[in-house]
């Protein structure tokens, strides 16, 4: 139930949080990614999971199933193993048909995206900026390319500091939308705020994670593509996997999506996003996304390695790279994951096929303990199935 004093100066923090996340529309505006006209998919059921069997070693202790979802605030969970559902769980404020804010874990859609205009031909990964968004002539985005972007290697000056409310990321949800504008001189939108960044170096040097940098591509989206992010979103593939659920993207003053992290969908659909990828990039028989894409996000490179540096700001060694939009743990199997603050989750493992898709509302934007408590849990998750086959 909402509490009568959930804001937008206060909906990310917690107790507020575990409401707001899944009722982002009541307090943001939204732009809706249609499901489309044709039937959804529906998933077929697997063997359930016995989550009384399962437990794993994580953090100095044994944890069951039950504690780590209880430890890492889960609002909800969907595993699904062979391409069926064997665990299926939603929280107090959630269920099938509820939507929940993705946070970063829409970059992994704008990437997907982004995959999809590459093989129509629409645009490059070498593009420049520039060349598909005129305005950005002369900024700090000249010489960047959309691979740059995609690899968080933009040489942009951009602090994504959430633990101090004067850093960048915390003055851009300001002007996306995000939080009340209480700093003065925040542009009006998102399009004009990315013209006013300041370089911070050669573009393609080392990574850096950096929001903002997917705002950017969106923006480069919908100029090649000539249409909004969410109906991009949902031509090119909300439409055509068989969603069961429209989606939802938050959207400032001037319109402009935040492609970064403003996606809400369902569990169940942000699972078969995920099974997307795993299956090469196809759906109900039909290629969505091009196969090489999809292989390319996993695919390493002495250059990627290189650039990622060996701890991040999450504090954990335990990715080999991040590479279009995808954190990149064996490149491989492979194991990729997409991550969002707060405990967004989606964790694609090859070798089990398995596909976990977990929703989250952590106390705190960034908990390295939390953080690695949802890699041993898909893991152990990801083994239970496939030993049970």
């Amino acid at each position: 139930m909402r509490n009568a004093n959930t804001t937008l100066a206060n909906w990310q923090e917690p107790d507020e949080n575990k409401w707001a996340f899944s009722h982002v529309r009541e307090l943001i505006p939204t732009e809706r990614i249609s499901r489309g006209e044709g039937p959804p998919v529906p998933f077929e059921l697997g063997e359930p999971l016995d989550l009384d069997r399962i437990s794993f070693d994580a953090q100095g202790r044994t944890f069951s199933v039950r504690e780590a979802l209880d430890a890492t605030h889960t609002d909800a969970v969907v595993v699904l193993h062979h391409g069926r559902i064997v665990f299926e769980e939603y929280g107090p404020e959630m269920s099938r048909s509820q939507t929940h804010i993705l946070m970063s874990v829409s970059k992994s859609v704008t990437s997907t995206l982004t995959g999809i205009l590459v093989g129509e031909g629409l645009l490059r990964t070498s593009d420049l900026v520039t060349d598909h968004i005129a305005t950005l002539v002369g900024t700090s985005l000249e010489g960047c390319t959309v691979q740059n972007l995609l690899d968080m290697r933009g040489g942009v000056r951009f602090s994504e500091d959430y633990a101090d409310l004067h850093a960048d990321v915390r003055i851009y949800e300001q002007v996306a939308g995000h939080r009340p504008r209480t700093d003065v001189g925040p542009t009006e939108n998102l399009y004009d705020y990315m013209a006013t960044l300041a370089p911070r170096g050669e573009h393609g040097g080392t990574f850096d994670y950096q929001s903002i940098l997917t705002d950017i591509l969106g923006w480069v989206l919908e100029s090649c593509a000539g249409m909004t992010f969410a109906q991009l979103v949902s031509d090119r593939i909300w439409s055509k996997m068989g969603a069961q659920y429209d989606a939802e993207v938050t959207v400032d003053v001037g319109g402009c999506a935040l492609a970064d992290g403003g996606v809400c969908a369902t569990a169940l659909d942000l699972a078969r996003f995920g099974l997307l990828h795993l299956r090469g990039g196809r759906a109900n028989g039909v290629q969505v996304v091009p196969a090489q894409w999809v292989r390319d996000c996993t695919t390493t490179s002495d250059d990627l390695v290189n650039a990622f540096p060996t701890t991040i700001s999450e504090g954990t060694n335990r990715f080999t790279m991040y590479h279009n939009c995808w954190w990149v743990v064996d490149p491989e199997a492979p194991v990729s994951a997409g991550l969002g603050i707060y405990g967004q989750f989606l964790h694609l493992d090859a070798v089990n096929d398995t596909v976990v898709a977990k929703f989250s509302s952590w106390p705190h934007a960034l908990e390295t303990d939390l953080g690695d408590l949802h890699f041993e849990l898909a893991n152990a998750l990801g083994k239970a199935a496939h030993d049970a086959r």
